[in-house]
């Protein structure tokens, strides 16, 4: 069959280490552009993996034959270049946070259905392999009701993992909007989302900034989530964890406790009440650290959805909903109140 014909726009470090060797190592795909305002970083990507380079992207959507484009950029251009994309006819792969506010997710939808184009939005932690047991488990029955759960992704900060290091836009709120809530946070709301199987109604956090001093952002978030069936839980945020990345999640129930990514041998252990005890090996998690797993599945299941003609796991509307968990713990945060989340 004929290949899809892709583009990345934005060459940073989630464009270099994770879209682009992911589209390069799929079969059905073939890389036919790239973009970046740095005109260095473009060249150098359009060199390794054969593709034309472009500095502004509304050129690449003009001049370029184009099935699917990952938007890879500062948060806040994210939902006007996916519009954009969308309406040059283009499937859209788009980083996290989908946008920097409710209206602007909704015109990426709106778009999307309008144009008949996939949106995806690129939460990889659904598909990691201990995550998705984890699901399965807790569908199962295995944990029975569930009472409490506590989540959290911290690293030392976007600063060893950007391109441009401690002179990052991830520092930057005119170009981020949200530090860590928005970086690493939203993984966890969406993941949270996810293995529970409901949506949150009522957040109360803490989103501070405390350990970058340059940040315009925040670096430090905990927040108490509510969920409709009255599921109780804590979620943390953090670019102050220095000395190795934590991205573990526990979820308490009546029959068992189910423990993810909290065991450095285990990706997956279940403790019964009974006190039997099993470890699941899985594989590692997705991590910035060497050694990390080297697929995330995003590109795979973004493709698969584009060639089979279906609708993507984390659609706009989903990436929308996790999305408001977000700006509801900012508005909490900012308020000192409960706030509901729409």
């Amino acid at each position: 069959m004929e290949k899809i014909r892709v583009a990345v726009i934005g060459c940073g470090s989630i464009a270099k280490h994770r879209h682009l060797v992911e589209y390069d190592a799929h079969n059905q795909v073939h890389i036919v552009a790239v973009c970046d305002i740095v005109e260095t970083r473009a060249k150098e990507m359009a060199a390794k993996y054969g593709a034309t380079a472009y500095t502004d992207y509304l050129d690449l959507l003009k001049n370029e034959q184009i099935d699917a484009v990952s938007v890879c950029l500062p948060n806040y251009l994210h939902a006007p270049v996916s519009i954009d994309a969308i309406q040059a006819d283009c499937h859209v792969l788009c980083e996290k946070p989908m946008a920097t506010s409710q209206q602007e997710a909704e015109n990426m939808i709106q778009a999307a259905k309008t144009k008949q184009k996939k949106l995806m939005i690129a939460h990889n932690q659904r598909f990691v392999a201990s995550h998705v047991k984890a699901k399965e488990l807790i569908e199962k029955g295995e944990l029975g009701e569930i009472y409490s759960f506590r989540t959290t992704f911290g690293h030392g900060g976007p600063e060893g993992w950007s391109v441009d290091g401690a002179e990052s836009w991830f520092f930057k709120k005119e170009e981020a909007f949200i530090g860590a809530m928005g970086d690493l946070g939203v993984h966890k709301a969406d993941l949270l989302r996810y293995l529970l199987g409901e949506e949150f109604t009522e957040v109360s956090a803490m989103v501070e900034t405390n350990a970058k001093e340059n940040a315009t952002v925040d670096d430090n978030a905990v927040c108490i989530l509510k969920s409709a069936s009255g599921v109780i839980g804590t979620l943390t945020a953090s670019w102050a964890y220095n000395a190795t990345e934590d991205n573990s999640t526990v979820i308490y129930g009546k029959k068992a406790v189910l423990r993810i990514e909290d065991d450095p041998s285990y990706g997956l252990i279940i403790q019964y009440s009974n006190g039997d005890t099993v470890n699941y090996q899985l594989g590692k998690i997705q991590s910035n650290d060497a050694g990390g797993q080297t697929t995330t599945h995003v590109i795979d299941h973004f493709i698969t959805s584009i060639v089979e003609n279906k609708e993507p796991l984390i659609n706009g509307e989903e990436g929308m909903k996790s999305l408001h968990i977000i700006l509801a713990a900012l508005a909490s945060s900012e308020t000192k109140q409960w706030t509901q989340i729409q």
